[in-house]
């Protein structure tokens, strides 16, 4: 667990892959946001808040493949999983990622 990030550290817009947990510290809803989005990656992230406005404010504003609302990020078969930005093109996982290896073909016979 790394707490105390702050902006000029490159953990705050690099993306981690390991058992490591980054914690940011924000003043207000507004804040963790932008906090959340000042990065070119966008795999997963997650938010605690008991308060329904806020969960519904970081699931439609905060830009990634996945939110998780007082929980950790994990992987679920029946989810798709991908993020968006420089995490990745497309989904893994559940319906939508069998559809990523899918050719769809449109015929017509007139």
């Amino acid at each position: 667990m790394i707490t105390d990030i702050t902006k000029d550290m490159a953990l705050y817009t690099e993306e981690v892959f390991g058992p490591v947990a980054s914690v940011y510290r924000a003043a207000d809803i507004d804040e963790a946001i932008e906090i959340a989005n000042a990065t070119t990656f966008g795999l997963g992230s997650n938010a605690w808040t008991r308060d329904e406005a806020e969960q519904q404010r970081f699931v439609d504003e905060i830009e990634a493949g996945q939110v998780f609302i007082n929980g950790m990020t994990v992987s679920y078969p029946e989810l798709p999983f991908g993020g968006i930005k420089r995490s990745g093109y497309g989904r893994e996982l559940s319906g939508h990622g069998i559809r990523e290896f899918c050719n769809a073909k449109a015929v017509w016979v007139g």
